[in-house]
């Protein structure tokens, strides 16, 4: 059964203790379920609460539900570890993940499909906010006969806890890659995206081979719970934000109190392509001292000159809040398409020369203070 209509509250079982050892009947307020899906609904047949819920500690809640009432999370153990868990599996030894649910998360006039897919990896594939996983696709290597497919990498979309809070799934951010004839206009599935099409295609209960986790460069560092945090996306490069801000506004995690800035720029083509928009608007509304959300729509924006809005248009409308955040010690982020950064880097160079200030002894401050995070395909 699918929820869609409105209600006013919820009773849900939580633990109360920071161990889970005592259980009570609390209501979370405020939550909805709307008819517009923007990810998973919340299913409660057997097999989905067989997924979602593990001996009644961890609530499953769909991807709509982004309320100032925050989720107690489990175990608390994925806060322990001192080192950032790296290539627990590799590309010769995957492991092997069951699909948990994919689903269509753009509207009809969206150029192409995104999927948001979750994954089951029982918590034996333990990642921290900001990391990839890499995934083969079942078949043979056409150009290594006999040898599997490369790996795939993804940004994971989720905080460390999952979609359902319990530390077992991860969520992937995809976009189904499919070739057209530049001169038929014809789809050619030959050369469609192997991966990007094993995943958007794939059913629930399908296996999956995973890799990793991997990378550090786009890790949300957590030292200072009072920074500010400058995060520019285009497309699906907004997966690991939504994993940020999933633990920053909407997880209950004891020994992170997030009371910064998060400032998020999001560039797509239109309305329709907006990735995971009610949840992030949904913050906004709870947390408007803490949470910024700007969106460049280059089919249906103009820049200041009369052209297409681009994310690094939107980023020059507010360079001068953006350079002093940056002097006062901000983080910043960029991930998507590789050819964001040039337009954005020569937006950054003309605001400091504007400003009277070299970029590149700028951009070279951050890299050595590690505020600047880049992480393009």
């Amino acid at each position: 059964m699918a929820l869609s209509t409105p209600l006013s509250q919820i009773s849900v079982a939580l633990p109360t203790g920071i161990d889970g050892s005592s259980r009570s009947m609390i209501k979370l307020q405020s939550i909805s379920f709307t008819e517009k899906s923007w990810g998973p609904r919340l299913r409660l047949d057997s097999k989905s609460r067989s997924l979602c819920v593990n001996k009644r500690s961890t609530v499953c809640m769909s991807l709509q539900q982004a309320s100032k009432s925050k989720v107690l999370v489990t175990p608390l153990e994925l806060e322990d570890p001192k080192e950032t868990p790296l290539n627990l599996y590799r590309p010769k030894e995957p492991y092997t993940a069951t699909i948990v649910s994919v689903e269509r998360i753009v509207g009809p006039q969206a150029p192409g499909e995104t999927c948001h897919i979750v994954i089951d990896h029982d918590g034996n594939v333990p990642y921290w906010e900001g990391q990839s996983y890499g995934v083969i696709p079942p078949g043979e290597n056409p150009k290594k006969p006999g040898a599997p497919h490369n790996v795939r990498l993804y940004s994971i979309a989720s905080t460390r806890y999952g979609d359902s809070f319990d530390g077992k799934t991860a969520s992937l951010c995809v976009r189904r890659a499919i070739y057209y004839d530049p001169e038929t206009g014809i789809e050619d599935p030959s050369k469609a995206g192997v991966c990007s099409n094993f995943l958007c295609n794939a059913k629930p209960g399908d296996k999956v081979k995973i890799t990793g986790p991997s990378g550090k460069v786009m890790l949300l560092p957590e030292d200072d719970q009072k920074a500010t945090h400058i995060m520019i996306a285009t497309g699906t490069g907004v997966a690991p934000y939504r994993g940020y801000l999933r633990r920053m506004f909407m997880e209950n995690v004891p020994n992170f109190k997030f009371d910064g800035l998060a400032w998020l720029f999001l560039g797509v083509a239109n309305s329709d392509s907006l990735l995971y928009d009610e949840e992030f608007s949904g913050y906004l509304k709870d947390y408007p001292k803490n949470f910024r959300y700007d969106k460049a729509l280059s089919r249906e924006e103009k820049n200041k000159k009369g052209g297409k809005m681009y994310v690094q248009d939107k980023i020059e409308e507010y360079s001068d809040e953006i350079f002093k955040l940056l002097d006062s010690g901000a983080h910043i982020y960029f991930c998507g398409l590789k050819g964001m950064m040039p337009g954005i880097q020569d937006t950054l160079k003309r605001v400091a020369e504007e400003r009277g200030e070299s970029w590149e002894q700028k951009l070279t401050q951050l890299r050595k203070n590690k505020r600047w995070h880049v992480e393009v395909y």
